[in-house]
């Protein structure tokens, strides 16, 4: 993959001196507001392919638009082009979607904003608990799960950014290639220093067009994106400018540090949704973030209710954790779980351990007793086997034998 360095001569300021050790693949020299252009996005701009600019909010996503437009711009660009920003609802930033409103109107640009149709980010979370007890209940499941997105599992950015995009893109332009910009930058995790330029979008290649992601101010630093910004004449979010936060996203994220959930609540119009994201983690037993309580950020902005709630909520997690730490490791759930069939011995402590996280958390569970675990095992194991066309393995009659 070829990449061409781009910018335009009345925006390039004199090369950068970097003050660390060029980390992030940005070498030294390198003029200021350069883009990467690699020839996959070449040809598809060549073609007129339409382009698709996230937009959040951020700071990142506004010099992304403003730089991307220019670069359109300057190659005569004749294909549609468009912001686009994925409302995630009462979890957002109030002033989001008016700087996304901002950029369109001073680009003279449609802003197309998608929701997802089941519900907001909020929503998502309250359903995912209420689904998860469901499946606790009916003993689908060994451990109880939480109801927050993590690290590991985003679903948060899949399914209420990622997806809800793709499916407008490809709504809007059945075929044809179609060109996703997205304004990610290395600085900003080690993970995204190893992205690259352009990449095949899987979401939105069709059969009669590829789907193109376009990652162009990889390279850029924090201080080049405010400059640049500043120098469009526009402002930044007042996430930045009035609580000084050091991001954008959602008002309370997952990935948030202690420093920007503390800025997060430091604007009123955050403190509806603290209060009820606080409430689910009452609720569930389960913190918003495996090393922290959302509610311990800010308890001045909870009723006393709340608050005793929360601390409840904290002693019965740790109930709950010790409980499922009594479950042998080759219990735990797995792809294709349950893998093995328990032993009388090991379905009478399932059946223990489900009752005392029931009575934690305050949920009534079926299967509390070894002979229902036993018998939902089999008809687990029987129902998976029968779906893959295979034997279900034997049960045990006794501890150590089969039959």
């Amino acid at each position: 993959m070829n990449i061409i360095k781009l910018y335009r001569a009345d925006e390039a300021l004199k090369p950068i001196d970097p003050v660390q050790p060029d980390l992030f693949g940005v070498a030294a020299g390198a003029v200021r507001f350069a883009i990467d252009v690699p020839n996959e996005v070449t040809m598809a701009l060549g073609a007129s392919a339409p382009v698709f600019i996230g937009v959040s909010g951020g700071r990142d996503s506004q010099a992304l638009a403003y730089r991307v437009c220019a670069h359109l711009d300057d190659i005569g660009h004749p294909g549609s082009r468009f912001l686009v920003h994925a409302d995630l609802g009462r979890v957002e930033w109030r002033d989001s979607l008016p700087v996304c409103e901002r950029l369109a109107q001073r680009l003279g640009i449609e802003l197309v904003v998608v929701r997802r149709t089941a519900g907001d980010m909020m929503d998502r979370w309250l359903s995912r608990w209420s689904g998860n007890v469901a499946r606790y209940t009916k003993l689908e499941c060994v451990k109880l799960i939480l109801p927050w997105s993590t690290a590991a599992q985003r679903f948060c950015t899949a399914e209420l950014k990622s997806q809800v995009i793709a499916r407008e893109m490809r709504r809007r332009f059945p075929v044809g290639d179609v060109v996703s910009a997205v304004g990610i930058r290395r600085e900003e995790s080690a993970k995204r220093a190893r992205m690259p330029a352009w990449k095949q979008d899987e979401r939105t290649t069709r059969k009669r067009g590829q789907g193109h992601t376009w990652n162009p101010i990889l390279g850029w630093r924090r201080g080049d994106v405010n400059d640049y910004v500043r120098n469009r004449g526009d402002e930044l979010h007042e996430a930045y400018r009035l609580y000084g936060s050091t991001r954008v996203s959602c008002a309370f994220c997952v990935l948030g540090s202690e420093h920007d959930l503390r800025a997060s609540t430091n604007c009123a119009g955050n403190h509806a949704i603290y209060r009820e994201m606080v409430a689910l983690e009452a609720a569930s037993t389960f913190s918003f973030q495996s090393h922290r309580w959302l509610g311990d950020v800010a308890p001045d902005l909870l009723d006393a209710g709340l608050r005793a709630r929360l601390q409840e909520a904290k002693e019965r997690a740790q109930a709950r954790v010790s409980a499922e730490s009594r479950l042998p490791e080759h219990l735990l759930f797995v792809k294709g779980w349950p893998t093995v069939m328990p032993t009388p011995s090991e379905a009478a402590l399932i059946a223990e351990v489900r009752r005392d996280v029931a009575a934690a958390v305050g949920l009534q569970v079926a299967h509390t007793d070894r002979d229902s675990v036993l018998q939902r095992y089999r008809d687990l194991m029987a129902a998976a086997a029968a779906k893959a066309g295979t034997e279900a393995p034997p049960s045990h009659t006794f501890e150590g034998s089969q039959t």
